[in-house]
């Protein structure tokens, strides 16, 4: 790298690196409204390249419409569909794994490049590498959690689905960390990668099973076991757990206990963040304490009016869309209390 490189470099990357990061964003809230619309099997072939090109005949799409009227959720949820009611649905799921191509292709590419013309600062090159492989295991995960629901479910794995989306935000706070790490290296060329201190680990843990319990309580429908808050039909612990599996079963499938602990748990993890912002302000970065409180208290009212409206489909695009902000705050926070300044 040459001295004129030394800053321009990794200022450069770094801003390539957020961009990714929005793009990531983008396709997590896409997720979210796919999953929402029951989108996410409309597609029942994986085809990482031709797959990109939509049907674009009556005789293309009536193929696609008889593939999925193959699979049981058309058997048993939406026999007598229409095919443009398939078209909705198709086109979501769709968009979705178009984003994901157009991610890779967003990351791949000026990977290469920075990589031939030896822009890489040195330590970063297996970081990105890594990022790498973890956008190409995603789709991977993406397509796994789809075949989970082709022959025998009416809908995807919840637990896979809560792989795939946590997947997709630790890529994203990945990428975030990483962008930082470099605009620290691009302002002062002695600056250190940020070190993840205990308790910031300990806050996204406690937001990482928060985030958990939503994809539970997304994949399940558990959301709409109850629209009254803060009660649960009139009861603090709901009634109609089912305690009969075993432990693991009962708090990870029961659509009553989900949806509790997903309420409740929101506080424990919310609790954490607050303390997280307020290490953040005093390793002096003002504005990622203020990311982090705004975001924590605006999910919050977000997840409570999703409740009572009965899971309205824009507030639920919301809430997923305003807790993957929660993430990218929260990570900036944890990056800010892990900065070791001159």
């Amino acid at each position: 790298m040459t001295i004129m490189d030394h800053n321009s470099a990794p200022r450069a990357i770094a801003r390539w690196l957020l961009a990714v990061a929005v793009l990531v964003f983008c396709m997590v809230v896409v997720g979210g409204i796919t999953r929402l619309t029951e989108s996410g099997l409309s597609i029942t072939q994986w085809k990482p390249i031709t797959g990109a090109i939509p049907p674009l005949t009556h005789d293309q799409w009536m193929e696609a419409f008889r593939l999925y009227q193959q699979i049981p959720e058309y058997q048993e949820i939406n026999r007598g569909m229409s095919l443009s009611q398939f078209q909705f649905i198709f086109f979501w799921e769709w968009v979705h794994r178009l984003l994901g191509r157009v991610i890779g292709i967003a990351f791949a590419v000026p990977l290469l490049w920075f990589a031939w013309k030896r822009m890489i600062p040195a330590g970063y090159g297996w970081r990105l590498v890594a990022l790498l492989a973890l956008g190409g295991l995603q789709g991977a995960i993406g397509w796994w959690m789809v075949s989970s629901g082709l022959s025998v479910r009416t809908d995807v794995s919840h637990y896979r689905l809560a792989v795939h989306l946590l997947t997709a935000l630790f890529i994203m706070g990945g990428l975030i960390w990483t962008a930082l790490d470099l605009r620290a290296l691009a302002c002062n060329p002695a600056a250190r990668p940020a070190r993840l201190r205990p308790f910031a680990l300990a806050a996204l843990v406690a937001l990482g099973v928060q985030l958990m319990f939503g994809a539970f309580t997304a994949g399940l429908d558990a959301g709409y076991v109850s629209s009254t808050w803060p009660l649960m039909n009139d009861h603090l612990v709901p009634q109609g757990i089912d305690w009969s599996g075993s432990v693991w079963t009962t708090l990870s499938s029961d659509p009553y206990l989900v949806h509790f602990i997903h309420r409740w748990w929101a506080w424990i993890a919310a609790g954490m963040l607050v303390l997280l912002a307020r290490r953040a302000k005093q390793a002096r970065c003002r504005g990622a304490s203020i990311a982090v409180n705004a975001a924590v208290g605006a999910q919050i009212l977000l997840g409570i009016a999703t409740v009572v409206t009965g899971i309205a489909l824009p507030l639920a695009v919301l809430h997923q869309a305003v807790g993957a902000i929660v993430v990218a705050a929260a990570t900036w926070a944890a990056h800010a209390s892990g900065q070791t300044r001159a």
